[in-house]
């Protein structure tokens, strides 16, 4: 398998695109074109509609990456002929039918829960003054307070947004688990990666370890876009 040059990052939601820029400068750095979504998180097909708006630009095959609810973007938009393989980095992973709001509705006794705030005009935050230890553990502590206070309400329509094709049934996929994360359980990330067939890739690291720990990130990606991994590797 040639190795993939275009790849295609996508962002959850409470965030932007910005908080790919250790990720972009690694892959970037090893001579990866690599295209930022900037997706509003408004509504599932938006982000969708979004995301094929870059691909569509790209001369080649793409690596799609997707963290936390970017997963169920990619999800559904790496049907898209122009991307060749999947990547999730503490991402969801949903399957047919399926959605943010399905997944999270029934947690585990004992799993963390995201500090969610009741909606306001049909878009969510997560609270303020417990931003930092749900989402963001292990980025310093001026960065967290940054991405606290600069949140991007997320739509109730993406968090509701149920995918219609998975695309891991069709396209291979590798996955990192953060195994510190208290958005999305790492119990949940070790299901959802397992039940797509995914390579996985463990390490510590919070939620924002797209932020923390860019080079694993990139690390992952990088064997997406070379078709590589054992499915058992871990990072320390």
């Amino acid at each position: 398998m040639a190795t993939i040059r275009n790849i295609v990052l996508v962002h959850g939601g409470f965030v932007d695109g910005s908080g790919w820029q250790g990720v972009y400068d690694h892959l970037t750095a090893d001579g990866y074109r690599v295209a930022v979504v900037q997706n509003p998180t408004e509504s599932l097909a938006g982000d969708v509609a979004a995301t094929h708006q870059v691909l569509d630009r790209l001369d080649g095959p793409a690596v799609l990456v997707g963290h936390s609810y970017g997963g169920v973007v990619i999800t559904e938009a790496g049907n898209h002929p122009g991307v060749a393989a999947l990547a999730y980095i503490a991402a969801f992973a949903p399957d047919k039918g399926e959605s943010v709001g399905s997944l999270i509705a029934d947690p585990a006794p004992g799993a963390p829960v995201p500090p969610i705030l009741p909606p306001t005009n049909g878009r969510l935050l997560l609270d303020r003054d417990r931003f930092a230890a749900s989402f963001a553990a292990d980025v310093p502590e001026s960065t967290a307070a940054f991405m606290a206070d600069s949140q991007v309400p997320w739509g109730v329509d993406a968090l509701e947004g149920a995918v219609s094709e998975p695309a891991w049934q069709a396209k291979p996929s590798w996955y990192l688990v953060a195994t510190d994360d208290r958005m999305i359980p790492p119990a949940a990330q070790r299901a959802m990666s397992e039940r797509a067939g995914a390579t996985v890739t463990e390490t510590p690291g919070s939620h924002a370890v797209y932020v923390s720990r860019p080079a694993v990130v990139a690390a992952v990606i990088a064997q997406a876009a070379h078709g590589t991994g054992t499915g058992t590797g871990t990072h320390s």
